[in-house]
């Protein structure tokens, strides 16, 4: 007979292979595309110019990835202050100066403190443009190792830009059970009853969104050359924080698959039931209603990236991370920079064939590379987009 504990490593080990199989990698199982429209607002009228798309058709797609994806976004609060801790030892001291900001934002008497790491080139004049990482990995391990890619620091400034990060952990844990312990606890309690409330991703735009706000009082910072960026779970959120922040200048999604730039409609890859259910607190509980419904939606994801325009928007891809759907990103960078040509009247040109070689595509406003390799960030990635930025504040 055999014993209960090998009957459940058993069971797991069909359950899991039998969720793998699920799992959809061949282009000729997508479904047609049949995608909501840009450029028609609730009422049917046809939006063809940028006083129109900013009063009308952007804040309706704003407002539907609100109430049906990310959930709401509040900024207000009661104070917001500034320690700054000028830190002369670390270990990328030859080539960087860092300095500490504690940002404390406290609402209704109670208070939330995120803890920012700025890195600055030794060499050059300040002000000096800036990426901010939203980092869903540990920061002081990351910082504290100089060969580390997911940050790397030394090619950063050597660029000649500053080089920001805060830990997601500050402001919602990414844990399905620790999640609320930042500012959902803290300082939007009320969030958590509402079915359209705040959940993880909202929370780590909010906490971006903080580090702009310091960057707007700091001398040494360009804040009109600033760069959101994220990886992965931290693309979904650097998007969302793109959309509802216009003090950007570039918003960086790197391999953000599901919920971030990839349709969510082609079902490839990762789908909104299997994030869903693996991460329940990344997205407002209105969202869970499309588990498998994909196509009942009244959205995608090239809706969200249209909402950036005119400011820059870049995404990034890796052959082998099938699972974020390189093409689907691709496609919804395309289909959303319509908007950048159509009502901005910048000239985009964006292949309507997609290309699974290596290949990078920068334009002004709008760039996308894939990378051999897998789902990572990595420094090709920095490289391409520092390339990129460059091409922005030339």
């Amino acid at each position: 007979m055999k014993s209960p504990s090998l009957f459940l490593l058993l069971f797991a080990l069909v359950f899991s292979a039998s969720a793998q199989q699920d799992v959809n990698y061949e282009e000729t199982q997508v479904p047609d595309l049949i995608l909501p429209d840009l450029f028609v607002d609730f009422q049917g009228n046809r939006i063809i110019t940028p006083n129109a798309w900013e009063s009308k058709r952007r804040p309706e797609l704003l407002g539907l990835f609100t109430r049906h994806v990310y959930g709401q976004l509040p900024t207000d609060f009661d104070q917001q202050s500034f320690e700054v801790v000028e830190t002369p030892n670390h270990p990328h001291v030859e080539y960087a100066n860092l300095k500490k900001v504690n940002i404390t934002v406290s609402r209704n008497s109670n208070s939330q403190t995120i803890h920012l790491q700025i890195y600055s080139p030794k060499t050059g004049k300040d002000p000096f443009p800036v990426f901010l990482l939203i980092s869903h990995r540990d920061v002081e391990k990351i910082t504290g190792d100089p060969e580390n890619q997911f940050f790397p620091i030394h090619q950063i400034v050597s660029r000649g830009y500053a080089a920001a990060i805060f830990d997601v952990e500050d402001v919602s844990p990414d844990d399905k059970i620790r999640f609320t312990d930042g500012i959902l606890n803290t300082l939007y309690p009320e969030q958590l009853t509402l079915p359209d409330g705040m959940r993880g991703l909202s929370a780590w735009a909010w906490g971006a969104m903080r580090a702009m706000d310091y960057f707007e009082t700091d001398k040494s910072i360009d804040e009109h050359k600033a760069g959101v960026v994220g990886h992965s779970r931290g693309g979904k959120a650097a998007l969302w924080c793109g959309a509802n922040d216009t003090r950007w200048a570039i918003t960086v999604a790197n391999e953000s698959g599901c919920g971030g730039a990839a349709l969510s409609r082609r079902k490839f890859g990762e789908t909104i039931d299997r994030i869903n259910t693996t991460f329940p607190y990344w997205f407002t509980d209105n969202f869970k209603k499309y588990n498998g419904l994909e196509e009942n939606l009244p959205l995608d994801q090239h809706q969200l990236i249209a909402t950036l325009a005119p400011r820059a928007v870049y995404i990034a891809s890796a052959i082998e991370d099938q699972w974020s759907d390189p093409k689907g990103e691709y496609l919804s960078l395309k289909l959303g920079a319509s908007v950048y040509s159509e009502i901005y009247k910048i000239p985009i040109s964006l292949p309507d064939q997609y290309n699974y070689f290596l290949h990078t595509l920068h334009q002004k406003s709008v760039g996308y590379h894939l990378r051999e390799g897998k789902h990572d960030l990595t420094s090709y990635d920095w490289e391409k987009i520092i390339d990129f930025a460059d091409l922005q504040f030339d």
